[in-house]
């Protein structure tokens, strides 16, 4: 399956590929730069998957693009939402204003996101004190919960939302998708299948050359690396063709790299296994030896959560146990084996 057209519109780059599918880079922060969004062709109507982050160059980057394809934003009748993070779902609610588009999403990504980015919800406040417990130095704790609300803009206003089952068969773009639910990297995250030409819109569940966040976070899946080693299961049991990702380029090596990612966290895992046993750690001393880069702000809280994401699949698997202070309530780990883990 090869690229027929290539062009740019200053921002976004427009890729148009086989079977009325147009890749769309909408650009975000450092590192990533882009988003991956695509729009599904049809005579009834386009139907964009993964609209990008909220801001005022994204929705001109938008009006752009669409006029490059021959449309309006009248002729948008769904936005599909793969996950709840703001890169993905953010412009989901200001397209349903401009044009009264039906927003498909999971009722878990939607729980989700009422979690991360609700008006009700007090995630900012628990987070910090939570990684505070697991180690995180107060000068990057007092800066977690404003750093979190600066996501909001991003992700507003709030779409009303038609809920995807799983299992569940959907006509997007004049063809027929299975919906596929796995969650790790965002619980309720939806790809779509269509079998009859192998084509998987993966979202983050797999990308290329990176490897997805795997987020421990207080409120959310208690055990997120466990679903998604499993969901990368699932998914290789599918003939794929060509992959479309959430981030990088399409690409056709769809279950050699979910192999190379369970690989990663298999061997990462045994790395922190054998941390554990040298001697008991927190979250952030164990993060610390993992990331050995310089993080910014928003790095480290992915960095942390990742790390607290090994170790809670460690103590699920019986190879490591939390300790909790009776003072300060601050948590360390220990190993419960003198040997390393295996999968």
């Amino acid at each position: 399956m090869g690229r027929r057209l290539l062009y740019i519109v200053s921002i976004p780059e427009i890729t148009t590929w086989d079977h009325g599918i147009s890749q769309v880079k909408i650009s975000m922060s450092y590192p990533l730069r882009w988003v991956n969004s695509y729009v599904l062709h049809s005579s009834s109507g386009i139907v964009i998957i993964d609209p990008g982050p909220r801001n005022s160059v994204t929705e001109v980057e938008w009006k752009n693009a669409l006029g490059k394809l021959g449309y309006t934003l009248e002729d948008v009748s769904g936005i599909f939402v793969t996950h709840h993070h703001p890169d993905h779902y953010g412009l989901a609610g200001w397209f349903q204003s401009q044009c009264n588009a039906k927003v498909y999403m999971s009722q878990r990504a939607y729980d989700e996101s009422l979690l991360m980015w609700g008006t009700d919800t007090d995630i900012n406040v628990k987070l910090t004190l939570w990684l505070q417990q697991h180690g995180l130095p107060d000068e990057l704790a007092s800066q977690i919960e404003q750093h979190l609300l600066d996501f909001i803009p991003q992700v507003s206003p709030t779409p009303n939302i038609t809920i995807v089952e799983r299992g569940s068969h959907l006509e997007l773009g004049g063809l027929s998708w299975l919906v596929i639910e796995t969650g790790g990297h965002a619980p309720g995250h939806l790809s779509l299948y269509n079998e009859e030409l192998g084509i998987m819109m993966c979202g983050d569940a797999v990308l290329p050359q990176i490897s997805p966040n795997v987020s421990l976070i207080p409120g959310s899946d208690p055990e997120p690396l466990y679903s998604f080693m499993s969901g990368l299961v699932r998914l290789k049991q599918y003939v794929v063709n060509q992959a479309f990702p959430g981030h990088r380029e399409p690409f056709s090596t769809f279950h050699k790299r979910i192999e190379d990612l369970l690989l990663h966290h298999e061997q990462r895992l045994i790395e922190v296994d054998k941390l554990l046993i040298q001697s008991p750690q927190n979250g952030y001393e164990i993060c610390k030896t993992l990331f050995r880069n310089k993080l910014s702000l928003h790095q480290m809280r992915f960095a942390m959560c990742e790390a607290l994401a090994h170790i809670q699949e460690l103590v699920r698997q019986g190879k490591a146990q939390s300790l909790v202070s009776t003072v300060d309530g601050s948590i360390i780990f220990t190993a419960t084996n003198k040997h390393p883990c295996s999968i």
